[in-house]
């Protein structure tokens, strides 16, 4: 069974830090780019950042640029995500995805799993 298993995430206060993990496990991701998405209240899921199986392409929305550090250690089978000066608009449920082929698309993930909840105080 596939599974992608998320944890890290809290309630934080504006300014601080989080550290994301996402353990897969049930089949080997090799060739997998692995990414993180986030999904608030009322609104729609939407792409955080991505990492290619190598490590060696990275890729962020805007918002997170400068912030936010994907990596992944494939020896473990985990994805991180650093989340550092965290604002309040950074509030949602964070997703880790795998994808075969990484469109950027919901529908072309291969798997996701079940959100960690980030909470950012004002």
């Amino acid at each position: 069974q596939v599974q992608l298993v998320e944890s890290g995430g809290g309630l934080v206060q504006a300014g601080g830090s989080l550290r994301l993990s996402c353990a897969a496990s049930g089949r080997s991701f090799s060739s997998y780019t692995m990414g993180w998405f986030r999904q608030a209240p009322g609104k729609e899921r939407e792409f955080v950042a991505a990492i290619s199986w190598s490590g060696g392409n990275k890729y962020y929305a805007n918002f997170v640029k400068g912030r936010f550090t994907i990596s992944r250690d494939n020896a473990r089978n985990t994805r991180y995500l650093q989340m550092n000066n965290l604002k309040p608009e950074d509030t949602a449920v964070y997703y880790c995805a795998a994808a075969k082929t990484w469109d950027y698309g919901l529908a072309s993930m291969d798997y996701w799993g079940q959100g960690t909840q980030v909470t950012v105080s004002s």
